[in-house]
């Protein structure tokens, strides 16, 4: 997840987060989860907000919010902290609830709300005793996973639909929507014939479960901030003329980033050798310096990089600009390399691979 984001626009949507502190539960019981769901009717109702998605997992939650105003600090603030407050209080214990402040992504509905919303609703059977833990998600990318056996897949199916604490069960009609629920926003979102849109995304959503839940909107993140596409990010860049630049998510937003190709051409020029020579090479140090560089200082995600350098899958790019990162650490002349390609590029050197 991408550090907090502060950039605030009414009817932006954004998907949020919270954390128990040291990854401790933050819901004991049901009657924890009701009080924090009455919660969010207050929020949503106080705040004048959208709420689109919800799900309340033992140590975190997941919301998906479209703000009519500025205001989500002030709501999501509220709502922790007036959560943290009754919870203390009935469980008679004092400190931190929650790890530290919420985590929001900006995010483009029209792109991605279909698939946040699948991703959060999918969080109940991500386990490992459904045989979808992260590692046996990451097997599956790979490859080296096995592929569900009908029995597997109906215990997960029947998993998620008797999941009481998401919006998931409302989405397919399965449970009358609580009015501080908007469900048929991302419902029509999903297109096609009118009176379908419940089984078209029940359908969406529940194929992922015979696939592996191999897609995590996290790897199409922008500036580790934005889930949207390009002009998405243009336009959010555009506005923010009069926001403060000296916060982070600012500065960071208004960069200006080279080309993915400015990179390669730096190299080439480095290597004295052309791209498609040394692109498939598997383990070259030109090849690895593309990765890293570009990486840092075109701000995409592994996706977006794997794509735009035609090196193959995202961990594959992953795996190549990590590898470089080891070489600077160990000396020698990679770290002299990526100088020279900073240099060329007249962009800021940044210290992290993320």
């Amino acid at each position: 997840m991408a550090r907090p984001l502060r950039i605030e626009r009414a009817g932006g949507w954004y998907h949020c987060t919270a954390r128990g502190n040291e990854r401790r539960s933050i819901y004991r019981d049901d009657r924890d989860r009701r009080h924090f769901c009455e919660l969010l009717a207050e929020m949503v109702a106080q705040f004048n907000v959208v709420l689109h998605a919800f799900v309340l997992m033992d140590n975190h939650f997941h919301l998906v919010i479209e703000l009519r105003e500025a205001n989500l600090s002030r709501a999501m603030q509220w709502l922790n902290v007036s959560y943290s407050v009754w919870f203390n209080r009935r469980h008679g214990r004092a400190g931190h609830l929650f790890q530290g402040r919420y985590r929001s992504v900006i995010v483009e509905p029209a792109a991605w709300a279909q698939a946040l919303t699948r991703y959060v609703h999918l969080n109940p059977v991500r386990t490992e005793a459904l045989g979808l833990s992260k590692t046996s998600q990451q097997q599956i990318r790979v490859g080296a996973g096995g592929v569900p056996d009908a029995a597997q897949v109906k215990e997960r199916t029947a998993r998620l639909r008797r999941f009481r604490w998401s919006s998931y069960r409302a989405y397919i009609g399965l449970a009358k929507a609580p009015e501080w629920l908007d469900c048929d926003t991302v419902l029509r979102l999903g297109g096609g014939p009118p009176g379908e849109e419940r089984r078209r995304y029940r359908e969406y959503v529940e194929a992922a479960l015979r696939e592996g839940l191999t897609q995590k909107p996290w790897e199409e993140l922008k500036e580790r901030l934005v889930l949207g596409g390009q002009e998405f990010l243009a336009g959010l860049r555009a506005g923010l003329a009069a926001e403060d630049p000296a916060r982070t998510e600012v500065r960071r937003l208004r960069e200006q980033r080279p080309e993915v190709s400015q990179v390669i051409q730096c190299v080439e020029t480095l290597k004295g050798e052309p791209w498609e020579r040394f692109r498939d090479r598997c383990g070259d140090s030109g090849r690895d310096l593309v990765l890293y560089a570009a990486r840092k200082a075109c701000g995409l995600s592994w996706v977006e990089l794997a794509r735009a350098t035609e090196v193959g899958a995202w961990a594959a790019a992953a795996m190549g600009a990590r590898r470089f990162e080891a070489r600077i650490k160990a000396g020698g002349s990679a770290a002299e390399d990526y100088r020279k390609v900073v240099e060329m590029l007249n962009v800021k050197m940044r210290p992290q691979t993320g």
